[in-house]
């Protein structure tokens, strides 16, 4: 009897040591899963085991992880292939777009156009113009999209760019029939940005403001709480824009509104943004939108160092 229930306690003693064990191994093709996850699938779970079932299954896993890989793999050459195919398209519009707009321009410098006409020629230059501007956005997409690497930031005066942004926008904007109201604090912003791309992204969030604006609009640059700007104005009736998809590719605020471009300024503006490691949000309340770019302040050191 007492040797039988030696036996039974050790074999229960190895029944426990055999869970435990197999439990440990689940924890370790778990943690290898998750590490495979990490590095983007490219590489098998790896992992000694004692189970001939466990085995089986972890080359299941590993087949199915293989077979993921192809498939992200063959996503991302057709994504690639797509992006090339963009970029070239609009590389090669540019040239005859040019063409297109200089041989309008002669048309409507001749003194013997009827007037019907130079009225036509003015609208096909306005409709070239906009169609370079979508493919020129198109171009500058697909760059950013393909190039995930961070900008390189430096000192940048904010509150000497955007006076700058307003001056050079000032035709337009009385153009518009709008009345600017901008504020700004005692000192000038001095913020962490690529100078290139923070004017970019003013200026495609004045453009912004340009076609839903309705009689006036507002600048604030402020540094606290938060350094950055904020863009207000009126909404028209017939705009509804959702602000939780403003800064989505090809999204539009106003789908009867002409002439609106491919609605790229403002997903721009989001990736932008992104490189250089700010924020950009939306609200709309009482009418009014608000669009919010949060910039890195730059320290003291790097103020004293800049332009």
């Amino acid at each position: 009897m007492l040797r039988l229930l030696i036996v039974a306690a050790l074999l229960i003693a190895a029944l426990l040591w055999y869970l435990l064990a197999l439990k440990r191994q689940l924890r370790g093709i778990s943690k290898e899963l998750e590490h495979t996850a990490e590095l983007n699938y490219n590489r098998m779970v790896q992992i000694p085991l004692f189970d001939r079932d466990l085995t089986e299954m972890t080359a299941a896993l590993n087949r199915c992880l293989e077979r993921q890989k192809q498939f992200k793999l063959t996503a991302e050459r057709a994504e690639n292939n797509l992006r090339q195919s963009v970029s070239d398209i609009a590389h090669d519009l540019r040239t005859p777009l040019s063409v297109i707009k200089g041989d309008l321009q002669l048309m409507e410098s001749e003194e013997q156009l009827p007037e019907n006409c130079r009225e036509y020629v003015k609208i096909c230059l306005e409709k070239t113009d906009l169609l370079r501007q979508m493919t020129d956005d198109f171009f500058e997409m697909v760059l950013l999209e393909s190039d995930p690497a961070p900008a390189v930031c430096s000192s940048v005066n904010l509150t000497n760019m955007l006076m700058n942004l307003i001056a050079a926008h000032e035709g337009n904007i009385r153009l518009a029939g709008l009345t600017p109201e901008i504020v700004l604090p005692p000192k000038s912003i001095f913020v962490m940005a690529d100078a290139a791309f923070l004017e970019r992204m003013l200026n495609n969030l004045l453009s912004n403001v340009l076609k839903y604006a309705d009689g006036t609009f507002r600048i604030v640059l402020q540094a606290e709480p938060e350094c950055g700007l904020c863009f207000e104005n009126p909404l028209p009736p017939d705009a509804e824009p959702d602000p939780a998809q403003l800064f989505n590719r090809n999204y539009r605020g106003s789908r009867s509104r002409s002439g609106g471009g491919a609605g790229l300024g403002l997903y721009i503006v989001r990736l932008l943004a992104e490189k250089q490691q700010a924020q950009v949000r939306a609200e709309i309340r009482s009418g009014i939108m608000r669009i919010l770019l949060t910039m890195r302040p730059a320290d003291t050191q790097e103020r004293k160092e800049a332009p």
